[in-house]
């Protein structure tokens, strides 16, 4: 069934109940909140603004998107961005585009303004939803953009080129409209990359979702009585469809809005969390702040937290030891997927196979998973090869790109491009990445991005970004800089330049040395990271 029939059915039978709740520590004024014509709840303390919402309240908001996508023209198929951080308003938007019969297309918060014109052409937006962050961004291609295509702007002080959403809506109905949806009809755009760094537009079917959904569930147990502890952005098919395990049996979530380990702990203990996502950064610096005597766990009541689960990036066995010494009681998983594949669950660990941290685990529920060579032939034993998925959150196709799809789909196979093993047990075990795309705190870095921004500088000849071990994120990119002869640049000028990029792109170590090519002008990328990589290492423990 299609899965807007699970938020109708949540309404129905649990209309009263919380379903989600938005904290934001760094709002630290008292007031009560009106969201359109609802009178939300206040409660606020000097340190946390928190706003709560009922799965009745939800399902009417998702009708008013609808009906507003439809009173202006849009019609079954068509396109829908969202550009918004996590907040209460993302997921009623996220339904009603799906209830109007649109295709739901989420937006990375972190893109600059010419990637959001990209993806928002390249997907063939017919309506753009961004919040008061994205003002600058989205004013910077207002102009650019097809004139066709209707901005809706949501929060307060809309701006002059865009239409007040929070208003529009208010005035729209809220009972669902008569649009049929089946199983095969189109849900979703989520976008990627590949090794070029240009993100990839994934097309998923209602039945994508429901499977996620399923597969979540399936692997922990999620019941109504579990609070879902959600940080990561909702644009990513990792928090959404882990949260889908919640949606699916009408479970209360609350939206996060910071990542310390104090605020962690205290939403846990003040929402009676029960199910915490972390990303590898924030697992660490929790433990770290409990080592250090920043925070003490007895000062909160964490009892009832029963699963913490990680995904985005290979998990240290160490952290996960260290984790159980001070939280014995809590079960563990470790998920692996791609946005092709809907978002995780493609293979994971399973909380009875702890003793087996560091694979990534077995198939998922309802995955086939293979690894194979270059023929397509599967590996034999313990031979590395590439993994590939087959289930039904497999992906439609890469809209607007054939040859990506044909690519990466064979014979309704989808090849991950990600090198595995699989041990006597099988357990499956990633080895290295045929892409060469860095995974830093859970975040994507294409490298020939930066390498491309690095290029423009007059005083470099060449350059290469690699991946190397970091202790906290994974992995930071390092760029190795090759000067033009008579010409020097110190680490301080480079990083100056680099301001230009988006924080999360820019190298976080400078090597100055020469740039390898093979003889058909191919950066030489494993020769840099062997070079480098045990060198990083020594010093990620030394400062560890």
């Amino acid at each position: 069934m299609p899965i807007t029939e699970i938020l109708e059915r949540n309404a129905r039978e649990f209309g009263n109940d919380i379903c989600l709740v938005e904290i934001n520590p760094d709002v630290q004024e008292k007031r009560r909140v009106t969201w359109r014509d609802y009178d939300l709840v206040e409660n606020t303390s000097l340190t946390s603004y928190r706003r709560e919402i009922t799965w009745s309240v939800f399902n009417e908001k998702a009708n008013r998107m609808a009906n507003l996508l439809i009173s202006r023209g849009i019609k079954k198929g068509d396109k829908v961005g969202i550009l918004l951080m996590n907040c209460l308003e993302w997921l009623p938007i996220y339904f009603g585009i799906l209830k109007a019969g649109a295709l739901a297309v989420p937006l990375n918060f972190r893109y600059v303004a010419d990637e959001i014109k990209y993806c928002v052409e390249l997907a063939e937006v017919d309506v753009l939803v961004f919040g008061p962050e994205f003002i600058g961004r989205v004013e910077e291609i207002v102009d650019e953009i097809d004139e066709k295509r209707i901005l809706f702007y949501v929060g307060g002080d809309c701006p002059s080129f865009a239409e007040d959403y929070d208003k529009l809506s208010a005035n729209c109905s809220s009972i669902a409209p008569d649009i049929k949806l089946t199983d095969d009809d189109y849900a979703a755009i989520y976008f990627s990359s590949g090794t070029t760094g240009f993100p990839k537009a994934i097309l998923h079917k209602h039945r994508s979702l429901m499977h996620a959904a399923a597969v979540e569930q399936n692997h922990h147990g999620q019941t109504r009585e579990d609070v879902f502890l959600c940080i990561p952005p909702l644009y990513h098919t990792g928090a959404k469809m882990h949260w889908f395990g919640s949606f699916l049996v009408g479970g209360k979530a609350v939206l996060l809005k910071g990542v310390t380990p104090k605020t962690i702990l205290e939403t846990v203990s003040r929402e009676g969390c029960t199910i915490v996502w972390l990303l590898v950064p924030w697992a660490q610096d929790i433990l770290l702040a409990i080592e250090r005597g920043e925070v003490k766990l007895e000062d909160y009541k964490l009892d009832q937290w029963r699963l913490m689960h990680i995904g985005a990036q290979p998990v240290p066995q160490s952290l996960i030891k260290r984790w159980k010494e001070i939280f014995p009681h809590h079960r563990y998983d470790t998920n692996y997927g791609l946005s092709e594949s809907i978002g995780p669950g493609a293979v994971h660990l399973g909380v009875e196979n702890i003793h087996k941290v560091g694979a990534i685990g077995i198939p998922g529920y309802g995955w086939e998973v293979r690894i194979v060579d270059d023929r397509g032939q599967e590996v034999q034993g313990e031979d590395v090869g590439e993994l590939i998925l087959k289930g039904p959150g497999v992906m439609e196709c890469y809209y607007n790109d054939p040859k990506a799809t044909a690519e990466t789909l064979k014979d309704g196979w989808l090849y991950t491009g990600d090198m595995a093993r699989r041990d006597e047990d099988g357990f499956i075990y990633l080895v290295d990445r045929k892409k060469d795309v860095i995974i830093s705190g859970g975040e994507n870095i294409y490298p020939v991005q930066i390498e491309n921004f690095l290029s423009k500088h007059p005083a470099i000849k060449d350059n290469a970004v690699i991946g190397l071990p970091d202790k906290r994120l994974g992995e930071i990119s390092a760029a190795i800089i090759e000067c033009k002869p008579g010409m020097t640049l110190t680490e301080e000028e480079v990083m100056e330049f680099c301001k230009e990029l988006p924080r999360y792109k820019r190298p976080r170590r400078f090597i100055f040395a020469q740039v390898p090519r093979n003889a058909t002008g191919k950066i030489e990328k494993p020769k840099l990271r062997k070079l480098y990589h045990s060198e990083n290492l020594v010093d990620a423990q030394n400062k560890g």
